[in-house]
């Protein structure tokens, strides 16, 4: 029976439910009278259920597609501005022994060369993503219990958050590392990780069993209710995600939002993001063995919907998908974007022969961090670079009332405006920094409160004076 308050992930990603409302959806994808209905809910900027939400991605009717995209565009700046804030993923390691079809670092790839970063390693990893301007990393290792374990991600956060290069620090680890037990999910939290990531890859549990072959990683409900040991290991802020291409994009678009529904009615917290990545060449993965792709109409309209059902949440994509396709989206929902990433282990420091990579994908967008934040300003978007929230205890509950009230907003811009003067002063090209300083002028004109404005002038001041790392 489906339940979303049940602890098994049988029962709150409900087979029988999806199949249901997908035939509900497709019933109804040109119901007029209904899907104003379920608009008109939706501009209450509640959330919708699985199943309304359903409604609008099926939906048929042109005029009607339009106010979907209208509105998921509104949503976004009225729970998020136009902020987009930017990270950059950190490979410590792809050793696996996992047998999924679908990622290159599959235990059986004997082509693909494996490593595994040193500590110095890491350390010189971050000081080129310092380098850059990053100050958001996510840690991402395959699963190897012998190569990769708890202790090594811990040791690695800790080497991490040690390094201070000139002006450069990383504040903030997320990491995305295979589903484990409360107690690590605890050590995870206790070594002060932000959120914790982990993609569900595909919610169609037979097909799951099937991409998934071998390894711990077959276990669908040991991995499918690893957000719930997430929050009873204290992590309140969780990020979750499928893979699409692996299976029909309807079932997992509602796999997804029961998904959030779960966490909602058991911990009052839905995920504190959710990333919508495409399958992607790489090494020994055709994509095109995958009979399930979406095109980029499509992937714009899930983004839109995911945006209008889950509007508190942030929205991930990543540099799998091209300048054109992450432009276009940006303006449907997404609010945060890696810039400049690698995702090779070690490829920061000195990119990789061809012959020789260890990518778990192809990155489609490889424009440096810099050509990221000049093209984000072009269309009038503010690059952030912000981690005051988790830095403040700003998290799960907490941060979710602020952003569900709108009252985020009176810490967002500002901390965004000082953590892009920070970039500007420290990494920006002279092209960048020109528009960035322009960009900054007038955006504190948007800041509500006088008070916050004359502190936002001071400590732009003092940021070009060489102080840095200040918040609200």
């Amino acid at each position: 029976m489906y339940n979303p308050k049940s602890r098994c992930a049988d029962e709150f990603i409900n087979h029988e439910e999806i199949l249901e409302t997908l035939d509900y959806a497709w019933k109804n994808r040109h119901n007029r009278e209904l899907i104003d209905q379920i608009l008109e809910k939706a501009r209450l900027r509640k959330g919708l259920s699985h199943r309304e939400a359903a409604v609008l991605l099926d939906c048929d009717l042109e005029d009607k597609n339009q106010e979907i995209y209208k509105l998921a565009e509104q949503i976004k700046k009225d729970f998020y501005g136009n902020r987009i804030v930017l990270f950059a993923p950190l490979y410590l390691s792809n050793y696996c022994v996992n047998g999924c079809v679908y990622c290159p670092y599959h235990a059986k790839n004997k082509h693909i060369p494996r490593k595994k970063l040193t500590q110095e390693e890491i350390r010189r990893e971050v000081i080129a993503l310092q380098d850059m301007g990053h100050k958001r990393l996510a840690l991402e290792t395959g699963e190897d219990p012998v190569n990769n374990p708890i202790e090594y991600v811990l040791e690695s956060i800790k080497t991490i958050y040690s390094i201070k290069h000139k002006n450069g620090a990383i504040r903030r680890v997320n990491v995305n590392i295979a589903a484990t037990t409360v107690e690590n999910y605890r050590k995870l939290k206790e070594a002060g990780i932000g959120t914790y990531i982990l993609f569900q890859e595909t919610y169609h549990k037979e097909s799951y069993l099937k991409l998934h072959p071998t390894g711990p990683k077959h276990d669908y409900n040991y991995h499918t209710e690893a957000m719930d040991r997430a929050m009873e290991g204290g992590i309140d802020d969780v990020g979750c995600g499928v893979l699409f291409g692996l299976e029909l994009y309807r079932y997992e678009f509602a796999g997804l939002l029961m998904h959030a529904e779960h966490l909602e009615a058991v911990f009052g917290v839905g995920p504190h993001t959710i990333s919508v990545p495409r399958i992607k060449r790489a090494d020994d993965i055709d994509p095109d063995v995958f009979d399930n792709g979406i095109d980029d109409d499509t992937f714009a309209k899930i983004v839109a919907c995911i945006r209008i059902a889950v509007p508190y949440t942030g929205m991930i994509i990543s540099t799998r998908e091209s300048k054109q396709c992450r432009e276009r989206v940006l303006h449907l929902g997404i609010s945060q974007i890696s810039g400049g990433s690698r995702t090779s282990v070690g490829g920061y420091v000195e990119p990789e022969p061809e012959e020789e990579s260890s990518e778990q994908f192809e990155v489609s967008d490889q424009r440096s961090l810099d050509e990221v934040v000049n093209w984000l300003m072009g269309m009038g978007y503010v690059p952030s670079f912000c981690t005051a929230c988790y830095r403040e205890g700003r998290t799960g509950d907490r941060f979710m009332s602020l952003c569900k009230s709108g009252q985020i907003q009176n810490c967002c811009l500002p901390n965004a405006l000082m953590t892009l003067k920070e970039y500007l002063m420290d990494y920006a090209s002279p092209d960048t920094k020109e528009k960035g300083l322009a960009l900054i002028q007038e955006q504190i004109g948007e800041i509500p409160r006088e008070r916050t404005r004359e502190i936002v002038r001071e400590r732009l001041m003092e940021i070009e004076k060489g102080n840095r790392d200040f918040r609200f």
